[in-house]
């Protein structure tokens, strides 16, 4: 059965779907390696490798358990077991490598190209906006202040203040609630087809997959309801409401 959608809501997740986390953490992560190459010697590429895999390896296994750590101290955990995997077994370093990983991070980064328009054209048309991220109240809250983007949502839900991450259907349904709607009016944009995807769409919402990793969907699950390329072909895969124009509601950030 076919579902007529009327959506007036719109979360979005942040990393790789409205700034280019990848490109921003890599950079960051390169130029610790770099530091610790410099001072201590060694090959720059493959702490850089080392550390890319520790932190690709806590995303993907992320769930509720590692809510209870901060993440600085998670942080300090990936780059010494980082620094071990190429002989270098030394906390204080680990340390260091995390502080400066986080002022080097912040300083890469950008917005993608049209994430913001199409953020005011969505409020422009009435609709409610949400960023929804399995980040960390510690450094997201920072992140989206540098991106500016504190003005163009109405809510912010966060995997440490919700006690909660996505794929858990209970995320969107609890972002549904915070901001007035309902998973029927809601579509979720996202750039990660098991974490954004699957589980929005297990609540009900609509989805939207931006598929900037070509990793190709699992066989026999269920599809997106759009696939686009880029966040500025987001907008033209939306089957908004039609609504007169909004300042939007009081932004407020939502655990």
């Amino acid at each position: 059965m076919t579902v007529t959608r009327s959506i007036d809501t719109v979360l979005f997740d942040l990393d790789d779907t409205l700034h280019d986390d990848s490109a921003a953490y890599k950079a960051a992560a390169k130029r610790v390696a770099d530091d610790v190459v410099h001072e201590r010697g060694g090959d720059p590429n493959r702490l850089l490798a080392a550390y890319i895999a520790e932190a690709n390896g806590f995303w993907k296994k992320l769930s509720t358990e590692h809510l209870t750590t901060a993440i600085h101290d998670t942080r300090v955990q990936l780059w010494h077991d980082a620094l071990a995997a190429v002989g270098i077994d030394d906390v204080a370093l680990a340390r260091v490598c995390a502080e400066r990983y986080n002022a080097y991070r912040a300083d890469e980064l950008e917005l993608l190209p049209g994430a913001l328009d199409l953020l005011i054209a969505l409020r422009e048309r009435g609709c409610k906006v949400g960023i929804v991220s399995n980040g960390f109240a510690a450094t997201h809250h920072d992140k989206i202040d540098r991106l500016a983007l504190r003005a163009h949502i109405d809510a912010l839900f966060l995997a440490d203040e919700m006690g909660m991450v996505k794929p858990d259907p209970r995320v969107f349904t609890h972002a549904c609630a915070v901001l007035g709607s309902e998973p029927l009016r809601t579509a979720m944009v996202g750039d990660r087809y098991d974490r954004d995807i699957t589980g929005a769409h297990d609540a009900g919402l609509f989805t939207v997959l931006i598929d900037v990793h070509a990793i190709p969907i699992p066989d026999g699950a269920v599809p997106p309801d759009a696939v686009v390329a880029s966040i500025g072909d987001v907008l033209a895969a939306l089957p908004l409401a039609k609504q007169e124009a909004s300042a939007g509601a009081p932004k407020r950030s939502a655990g």
